[in-house]
């Protein structure tokens, strides 16, 4: 029994719920405002209907009102040097491999990045040598998240009831 949980435990300790993404030409944070936008507004005229007749005219006036601008999408980075920020992470390519690093700063036409957890290790590259059509940025993952509570939520559901029905 104690092998089989250690199994179980082994890949959950593994992972994490952070992925990386490759940004596509369509991808931003504007259609997720747009779906957040559309539930506000399909919202609004319900509890404006729920309340009196006499006071719809100034209940939809003040949701006008009240509604978030659209705020402009960010211009989408052209160059490298504007795709890699400091201080975030990425996995790039570099000469047919894969790093997991974190940018630190550019020199002239240089990166200087960090390899993840090992701030002694730095690495150097030059912005030719990236594959730029791979770069991933790193992103938190909801339903990894999600997937994780459920399986540990689980495991303690077991070794509960492993240790009750002894």
């Amino acid at each position: 029994m104690k092998k089989y949980f250690y199994l179980l435990l082994l890949p959950l300790s593994l992972t994490n719920c952070y992925t990386y993404k490759v940004a596509a030409e369509g991808d931003d944070a504007a259609p997720l405002n747009e779906k957040a936008q559309t539930k506000v507004n399909t919202m609004q005229p319900k509890v404006a209907m729920a309340a009196n007749q006499a006071t719809m005219d100034m209940s939809e006036a003040k949701a006008t009102t009240t509604h978030p601008q659209k705020k402009p999408a960010k211009p989408r980075p052209t160059s490298i040097t504007e795709k890699l920020e400091p201080n975030k992470y990425y996995k790039i390519d570099v000469a047919d491999r894969s790093y997991k690093i974190q940018v630190k700063q550019w020199e002239s036409d240089s990166l200087v990045a960090n390899v993840i957890h090992k701030p002694k290790k730095i690495l150097k590259f030059h912005k030719n040598q990236i594959n730029q059509s791979t770069i991933a940025e790193r992103r938190f993952s909801q339903p990894v998240a999600d997937i994780l509570t459920v399986a540990a939520y689980t495991g303690i559901g077991v070794g509960i009831w492993a240790l009750v029905s002894q």
